[in-house]
């Protein structure tokens, strides 16, 4: 039996919209992860881009478990002397409240050129609206 590998010109792209109102960070971003990597699909090929395009909505509504929501820490360096900046989940949620989401995203995919290319087929809004509706995605349950 021979192996099959899909080229980029053969993949059909579907697009899919998630509603994370209500729904725990990590099952909906590893939902995500695997529906841009491809792996719903029986055609998935590891170093192709064979993904579908996810919207996510209600951002801004996700939930974490516990008490991460004050003990979750997100850290970034500015490039200065002492320029670690920290931000709690709660704090970052209220500032950027699409940034917990891409970030928990982004660490599940690989980290390369198709990573940075499959991150792109990502679409993060914090409301209920979206801007892809002539797309006609599909719902897709987390």
């Amino acid at each position: 039996m021979k192996t099959i590998f899909t080229k980029n010109v053969d993949v059909k792209n579907d697009w899919y919209v998630i509603d994370a109102a209500g729904q725990t960070l990590g099952r909906v971003a590893a939902k995500a992860a695997s529906v841009l990597r491809g792996k719903n699909k029986p055609t998935y090929t590891p170093n192709a881009m064979c993904g579908d395009y996810v919207i996510i909505i209600n951002a801004e509504k996700v939930v974490v478990s516990g008490k991460k929501n004050d003990d979750m820490l997100y850290r970034h360096y500015t490039g200065f002397v002492h320029g670690l900046r920290e931000y709690s989940f709660g704090e970052l949620i209220e500032r950027k409240p699409t940034e917990p989401l891409e970030r928990t995203i982004w660490g599940m995919l690989p980290h390369n050129r198709l990573g940075r290319k499959l991150y792109g087929n990502l679409k993060v809004y914090a409301g209920a609206d979206h801007p892809h509706a002539a797309q006609n995605p599909k719902p897709l349950e987390v």
